[in-house]
């Protein structure tokens, strides 16, 4: 396995281990929507982008010279579950705050990897700019 499989079998691997922590916050005292988005939804989503990078799927220019941003491998709908989660976390009140921002840091360190890997994937995985973000992901689930 070169480097670049080592890469993204590290990110599905971090991917797990955040879907896993996020599984083991306390969950709502009353179900509701925030509550099962949170222990269901979210560490699914978490596990999909990181198990979904791409690094083919970056920026590039079109034959008729528009330019077309790559988006990392990460689906508009990932992306957009990602988006809401510091909007979501402030509704999950029996999560403290500590929780709460880890919950916002995992999600922006997975939209970031996939940013990374859509700017200037090769530099992002020979450099080890992707492998520091797993290391920032799993410093937030500590």
């Amino acid at each position: 396995m070169g480097r670049r499989g080592r890469s993204l079998a590290a990110a599905t691997a971090a991917g797990r281990r955040a879907a896993e922590w996020i599984r083991s916050l306390p969950q709502a005292p009353a179900p509701g929507p925030v509550g099962t988005w949170l222990i269901r939804d979210l560490p699914e989503t978490i596990e999909t982008a990181t198990a979904s990078l791409d690094p083919q799927d970056c920026d590039r220019m079109e034959p008729d010279g528009v330019m077309v941003d790559g988006t990392g491998g990460i689906d508009e709908e990932t992306r957009s579950t990602l988006a809401a989660v510091p909007c979501a976390v402030q509704d999950a009140l029996w999560l403290t705050p500590d929780q709460q921002i880890r919950l916002v840091a995992v999600a922006s360190l997975v939209m970031g990897a996939a940013r990374l890997l859509a700017e200037d994937p090769g530099t992002a995985i020979t450099t080890g700019e992707l492998s520091r973000m797993w290391a920032l992901l799993d410093r937030a689930i500590a």
